[in-house]
């Protein structure tokens, strides 16, 4: 069946397939290119690192998973489907924070106490499963 794609902006990829109209959401996008990289995700953990200036123990506490889970995904081993579920979520909040602090600033930022959480610094909140408060401050 002939597919029609638009652009729904923010909101990802709109396209009618079998007579439904069917979101496909940026994380959704995202996940598609980590999973069409396969070993290519040792190199994404990296990218992720080296753009937000985060080093990898700080890529461990945003993610709340082991060090040897994230030494073995930047060693190029696929992460489970729900972590990239996880992984995603994660790339979205670090997209749109860089549409409000430069890219490479977002790492020392992470470390520094900040008032908007009561002296908590970002990394804190985000370990916390508190990522709701980032939102609402973006």
């Amino acid at each position: 069946m002939k597919k029609l794609l638009m652009h729904a902006p923010g909101a990802g990829d709109v396209r009618k397939d079998r007579g439904r109209m069917v979101v496909r959401s940026k994380a959704a996008e995202f996940l598609s290119t980590v999973r069409k990289a396969g070993g290519q995700t040792g190199a994404a953990v990296k990218q992720f690192c080296d753009d937000y200036g985060v080093t990898q123990e700080t890529f461990t506490r945003l993610t709340g998973f082991s060090h040897r889970a994230v030494a073995n995904w930047a060693q190029g081993q696929k992460p489970s489907a729900s972590t990239e579920r996880r992984l995603a979520e994660l790339k979205r909040l670090f997209a749109a924070l860089a549409q409000v602090v430069v890219k490479e600033a977002i790492g020392p930022w992470l470390k520094e106490p900040n008032p908007a959480f009561v002296g908590s610094t970002p990394l804190q909140v985000i370990e916390r499963g508190e990522t709701a408060r980032l939102w609402r401050m973006i």
